[in-house]
């Protein structure tokens, strides 16, 4: 993929359907409930509306898509899991042996796992859009270059693009790779100009002393790499990774394409934060699943304008909040398709209208 392609696929992304919206916030305003009941059930079903231009909408088949890659920055100390641990964990998500498969494999999802940048011979049992074997250390340089970054976008588009061919309803979007937690508090303070010390964490457990470490690579990573913070390409590749580039791609993808897409955790946030600040319309495609303990995520959520809808304290990654997401939008859509109007009910609305919340509801994403 090229900067014009790119720029291409950007033009082709259109935002949610008005009308699809507006006929599920009035079917929402007739159903047999007192107004605003169901919180963020009824956000979620107007949500997928605007998607898909459908009222009622059904989410038969789900798939979580993982991009796994190594990130250089590793080398610098920052975090105690060793290097390895990439390679060995996606395998183990295509065997529903990890927290994420094992929730799919329970719920019946499909899980995908791409090999976009792993410091390891190809396997089997990934699906492979390997360029280069992880990335260099970002306090010593790029992570990568911009062509790289690229590619690596492509592939996540092409992810999101086979899960629409291949008839999934929605998409959530994990990774694996160890040392991503620093990557993406550099990406993220890059795009925001957050200070690091907000938004760095500890990642799988720093003690004090290490995630004090972790934040001063993350600060000089960005003093050496200048990142342009109006360029979201220009950060990935300066101080993100394969993975993050990947998932950025999966969301403009799932934009495009009109496919809902589901965001995990701290990583996978930050791209979808790369995705809207590249395309402002890829917002409209984006639920975010759980609210990730890690600092920098509430960050995030607020330049997207969204709210998880899961308050779980988790904190592992992989995609593992995307399966339970999933069945809390399947909810919605049963809510939305399911429940009689005030009419078919037989019940007498009048007394709605002397309710403010009715008066005032008013739909926002």
């Amino acid at each position: 993929m090229t900067d014009a392609e790119l720029k291409t696929i950007i033009s082709g992304i259109a935002p949610a359907f008005p009308e699809a919206v507006n006929a599920a916030v009035r079917r929402q305003s007739e159903l047999a409930k007192p107004p605003k009941s169901l919180g963020k059930l009824e956000d979620i079903s107007i949500r997928l509306a605007g998607i898909t231009g459908k009222v009622r909408n059904e989410l038969e088949k789900c798939l979580v898509a993982v991009f796994a890659a190594d990130n250089g920055v590793v080398s610098e100390g920052v975090a105690v899991t060793p290097q390895s641990v990439t390679l060995s964990q996606a395998v183990n998500m295509t065997r529903h042996k990890t927290g994420m498969s094992a929730l799919a494999a329970f719920f019946g999802n499909e899980v995908r796992v791409y090999d976009v940048g792993i410091n390891a011979p190809a396997r089997p049992e990934l699906i492979t859009r390997k360029l280069r074997m992880g990335t260099n250390s970002i306090l010593r340089g790029p992570a990568m270059t911009r062509e790289e970054a690229l590619y690596a976008i492509s592939a996540g588009f092409e992810a999101a693009k086979a899960a629409c061919e291949d008839g999934f309803a929605v998409m959530g979007v994990g990774e694996m790779g160890i040392g991503n937690t620093t990557t993406s508090a550099a990406v993220l303070a890059a795009l925001t100009g957050a200070d690091p010390g907000l938004v760095t964490g500890r990642g799988s457990g720093l003690n004090d002393e290490a995630l004090k470490h972790k934040t001063e690579v993350v600060r000089g990573a960005i003093r050496l790499n200048a990142p342009d913070g109006l360029d979201p390409v220009d950060v990935i590749a300066k101080v993100g990774g394969l993975d993050i580039a990947a998932m950025t791609g999966a969301y403009l993808g799932s934009a495009y394409y009109r496919l809902p897409a589901v965001a995990d955790g701290f990583i996978s946030i930050v791209a979808a934060l790369c995705a809207y600040r590249l395309c402002p319309a890829a917002r409209d495609f984006i639920f975010l699943s759980h609210a990730s303990e890690e600092p920098g995520y509430k960050l995030a959520a607020e330049e997207l304008d969204l709210k998880p809808f899961l308050l779980l304290d988790m904190r592992l990654g992989e995609g593992s909040g995307c399966p339970i997401a999933f069945e809390v939008m399947r909810a919605a859509c049963a809510a939305m398709n399911g429940m009689a109007t005030f009419g078919e009910a037989a019940i007498d609305d009048d007394y709605l209208k002397n309710l403010d919340e009715v008066k005032d509801f008013n739909y926002k994403a």
